[in-house]
C-alpha cells in the first residue's frame, strides 16, 4: 500500500486510500495482538486491508513488490513474510526520491521515519525480519541484486545493484532499515 503513495500511475484518490490504509492497519494490528477478540480493532483491520487491496489493484507496484517476487521465485521464500521483512528497507531505499509520499506515510504512522516505524510495527507484532531466517542464503544477495536490475521497472529512485546489495544485506540480517 505504501508503494501506491508514489506509483508512477497513482492519483490523489489512490494516495488518500493508501494513507488511510496505513493508518487503519498501524492502529488496529497492535490492538488485535493484545486482544484478538477486539471486534472494533478487527473491523478497523478489515477496513485497512480492503483499502490496501484496492490501491494495490489501482496503481503499479515498484521496488518492494518486484524485489519480493524475485526473492520468492529465486529462493522459494514465503510470500507474506518476505514482503513484511523487505517493506521497511524498500521504503528506506526510495524515501529520498519521494518526500511527499514519506510525509503522508509518516502522518499515517503517527510521525517519524516511515521505514523505521514500519520495522518497529512488524517487530512489535512478532514478525520475523531476517530474510536469512526465512530461507534466503546470505550468498544469494549478489544474485538477487543482479536479477533485480536485469528487468527494469518503474521506481522513483533508480535501482542499482549496489543499492540492492546494501538493502538486502540489512534485510538478510534482520537489521533496521537505514533511510538515505
Amino acid at each position: 500500500m505504501q508503494q501506491s503513495l508514489y506509483a508512477f500511475d497513482g492519483n490523489p484518490i489512490v494516495s488518500l486510500m493508501a494513507e488511510e490504509s496505513i493508518r487503519a492497519l498501524a492502529r488496529s494490528l497492535p490492538l488485535i495482538k493484545a486482544d484478538p477478540t477486539d471486534a472494533k480493532a478487527r473491523g478497523d483491520a478489515l477496513y485497512g486491508c480492503w483499502l490496501a487491496g484496492s490501491v494495490l489493484g489501482a496503481a503499479s507496484v515498484a521496488l518492494h513488490h518486484k524485489l519480493c517476487h524475485t526473492l520468492g521465485g529465486t529462493f522459494d521464500m514465503p510470500h507474506a513474510q518476505t514482503h513484511t521483512a523487505v517493506l521497511p528497507h524498500a521504503i528506506a531505499y526510495n524515501a529520498p526520491s519521494v518526500p511527499e509520499a514519506m510525509e503522508r506515510a509518516s502522518r499515517a504512522l503517527g510521525g517519524g521515519d516511515p521505514a523505521t516505524k514500519l520495522y518497529e510495527l512488524a517487530v512489535g507484532l512478532g514478525a520475523e525480519m531476517s530474510l536469512a531466517k526465512l530461507g534466503m542464503p546470505k550468498d544469494g544477495i549478489a544474485k538477487a541484486a543482479a536479477l533485480a536490475v536485469a528487468n527494469p521497472y518503474p521506481n522513483p529512485r533508480p535501482i542499482t545493484e549496489e543499492g540492492i546489495v546494501q538493502l538486502l544485506s540489512r534485510a538478510v540480517e534482520g537489521l533496521p532499515p537505514i533511510t538515505a
